[in-house]
């Protein structure tokens, strides 16, 4: 019997554990790895793949299909190199290098990293049952199994993909973005209804693979939480590759009478669209409707608030914490684990009573991923920004100017591509002489993001950028290009 049986009477069934995690994706294995770190125990809740949405149906599956066609669009436009590139992509390897990565959706190794942590890996359904309370519903079928934490429970369930309540939806069988990361073979028409990160990088892949993509937009461009001239490069990008693009449109009713036919789409203008897969890709919701957050007085499907520290703001004790996108403050894979590391590390403070508002490190409890979140949609043209927008930063009520420069001009771009297309911002707050944001849309431009993402988060002076030299010929130049700019 444990001491907490001993001392409080507690049901002998239930196991305790200085921290419970639900979900064992980048972000539930990242607080794991944190809070062990830090001397305590943990037990980590899954009921499917260990590594999560992530590592097998969002982030490196759809990258590795989008690789491939990166690379080949990178060759052509390289005269001399061109010629050497005689066909199209092969599309069942890229698909199997896609399983590689994924590891054919097998989870062995990520399991045994966890364990190997010193974390106990509880496979099953996890359900808060009153505070600091887990069941798990084993998945092998199982007695169910009662978790206690001592100091934490931390939510890391991620978000689902929403499907629009049109009539004939269930019929259609839809592709979410776990089918169109997934799938094994190109369907031969495609349609992507939604112009958001998961419509354009799936209708750019696809397209590639073989498919002949209709993109379906509601409003009038893609990409809406970036600058509007990435969402125009991006489309023009995608036409360029074969895309049928078609803004204010949407679909009204969708058929599928046949189980192995085509799906028909009634559009808001009274036409059709047949295709042989449609996918949508029109937002997400959180994993939260069957965790029994109503045991603990919260809103069964419901985003979780979170202070600066991740601790769930509705609860009390100050024991339940939510990390990554079912908190809805940033919903990348990277902010989602740069959270984990924060949550872990103020768990880890607060149970050996050492919190002071700040972390062990000495950084302040308040995250950056209110102010300076990086993304990276993998099109071609690759669009990058990190911060905020123009508009984003005059809706804050900040006085700011817009510096933008053509990326084709920078000797670096000259040399990565002929007639290289591309566009770069930055985004000066004037009254603080800040960088506040700044956005990149050109081939090749991801690996340029964090150098803005620095100067945003560490807020350099604009000034003392002059004294970051970028060397010579990159398309990092570009920044020497901006600063010129900004100072006339």
């Amino acid at each position: 019997m444990s001491t907490e049986q001993q001392q409080t009477g507690a049901d002998p069934a239930e196991e305790w554990f200085d921290v419970v995690v639900v979900g064992a994706g980048p972000v539930g294995e990242n607080v794991a790895d944190r809070v062990r770190a830090g001397g305590l125990t943990v037990a980590v809740v899954e009921q499917e793949l260990v590594g999560g949405e992530c590592s097998y149906w969002a982030c490196m599956p759809s990258k590795a299909l989008l690789r491939p066609v990166q690379a080949v669009a990178d060759v052509r436009r390289v005269r001399g190199a061109r010629e050497a590139v005689t066909g199209r992509l092969d599309t069942a390897e890229v698909v199997a290098r896609r399983n590689a990565v994924v590891g054919d959706w097998d989870d062995s190794g990520a399991a045994g990293w966890l364990t190997g942590i010193g974390a106990e890996l509880v496979r099953g359904h996890g359900r808060l049952a009153g505070p600091r309370r887990v069941v798990v519903s084993p998945s092998d079928g199982g007695p169910e199994r009662r978790l206690a934490a001592r100091h934490a429970v931390a939510m890391a369930t991620g978000s689902d993909p929403v499907l629009p309540p049109l009539p004939g939806m269930a019929e259609a069988r839809p592709w979410t973005s776990r089918d169109a990361t997934s799938a094994k073979a190109a369907p031969a028409r495609l349609a992507v209804v939604g112009g958001g990160v998961v419509g354009v990088e799936m209708a750019t892949a696809w397209q590639a693979l073989g498919s002949s993509v209709t993109l379906l937009v509601r409003g009038g461009g893609l990409l809406p939480n970036m600058e509007p001239f990435a969402g125009e490069l991006v489309a023009d990008g995608l036409r360029e590759a074969g895309v049928d693009v078609r803004f204010g449109v949407s679909a009204t009713r969708l058929a599928r009478p046949a189980a192995d036919g085509p799906v028909t789409l009634t559009l808001d203008d009274g036409s059709t669209l047949e295709a042989d897969e449609v996918l949508f890709a029109t937002g997400r919701k959180p994993r939260t409707g069957d965790l029994g957050l109503d045991t603990v007085g919260l809103t069964p499907g419901a985003w979780l608030d979170t202070d600066d520290t991740l601790r769930v703001t509705d609860v009390e004790d100050g024991w339940l914490y939510a990390v990554g996108d079912v908190n809805h403050r940033a919903l990348l894979t990277h902010q989602g684990k740069y959270q984990a590391r924060i949550a872990g590390s103020v768990i880890v403070a607060r149970a050996r009573d050492e919190w002071q508002d700040t972390l062990p490190w000495g950084a302040h409890a308040a995250t950056a991923d209110v102010h300076a979140v990086p993304q990276v949609v993998f099109t071609d043209p690759e669009a990058t920004a990190v911060g905020l927008s123009t508009e984003q930063a005059e809706r804050a009520g900040m006085r700011v100017r817009a510096v933008d420069y053509d990326m084709g001009s920078v000797a670096g771009a000259y040399l990565y591509a002929d007639e290289y297309k591309g566009r770069a911002r930055m985004v000066v707050d004037l009254d603080r002489g800040r960088l506040v944001g700044a956005t990149f849309v050109g081939p090749g431009t991801a690996e340029l993001l964090h150098a803005a993402t620095i100067a945003i988060a560490g807020e350099v002076p604009i000034d003392r950028l002059w004294h970051a030299v970028p060397a010579y010929p990159t398309i990092s130049e570009v920044w020497l290009r901006l600063l010129e700019a900004y100072r006339g």
